[in-house]
């Protein structure tokens, strides 16, 4: 996640390469809005760690994104004694009027490293319209979610296993492809081992739905959607 993170120090104004590819799935609207959640929903992505990270799916308004670390039972507030026990990788909230309340939330970031004092040395997309590295302090973190990055999650060795899949395959993993896309209402599609035209299309309407590309092929961003994994 960090390694990711780091990639894009340096990135500034708007629309961006973060921008584009969120509004490639979401809506245009979303090429100059504000991007630090979808910065760290792009490092998420890029560096295999969408299920540790995403936990609701992607993230562009902060709110949400910490109430899925709330929901989960993965989230730490903003207090002096908690920012200090922030590990890298933690996915850090800030709430410019000095709050811990997840509904004031302003702003996120990626924590690389605690200070010690209350602080943490971030990387944050979207500051000063551009990702960059900044101390911040307990007075403006709301507090933060822990990622569960070790692996243990049986659904992400699953998906991690599986092969991309697309027109023309053929194999138990098509089946496997249509089993999962009849359970996602689409009765049109036979189990017959065969990619053909009409999983294909089903696959592509998946896809939408998931927020994912619908380019058709089945490989690490779709497995998940038809597996319900976020």
């Amino acid at each position: 996640m960090l390694a990711e993170a780091r990639k894009s120090l340096g990135m500034s104004g708007r629309p961006n390469t973060i921008t584009k590819e969120y509004a490639a799935r979401h809506g245009d609207e979303f090429l100059k809005a504000s991007w630090c959640d979808m910065a760290v929903t792009y490092w998420a992505r890029h560096s295999g760690n969408a299920g540790a990270v995403l936990l609701g799916g992607d993230r562009a308004y902060t709110v949400w994104h910490a109430e899925d670390f709330q929901k989960a039972g993965r989230w730490h507030a903003g207090t002096t004694a908690q920012v200090d026990a922030a590990k890298p990788g933690d996915i850090v909230f800030f709430d410019w009027g000095a709050s811990n309340s997840v509904s004031a939330i302003d702003h996120v970031g990626v924590v690389e490293k605690a200070l010690g004092g209350g602080r943490v040395q971030t990387i944050e997309g979207n500051t000063s319209d551009a990702c960059k590295r900044r101390v911040r302090g307990a007075d403006v973190i709301a507090g933060y979610g822990r990622p569960d990055y070790s692996g243990d999650n049986w659904t992400e060795a699953i998906v991690g296993k599986l092969p991309q899949v697309s027109k023309g395959d053929t194999g138990e993993h098509v089946e496997s492809v249509q089993g999962l896309l009849l359970a996602r209402s689409h009765p049109e599609v036979a189990v017959n081992g065969h990619f053909d035209d009409t999983t294909e299309a089903a696959v592509k309407a998946v896809q939408k739905w998931g927020g994912v590309t619908a380019d058709g092929i089945v490989g690490p961003d779709t497995w998940p959607v038809l597996l319900r994994v976020h």
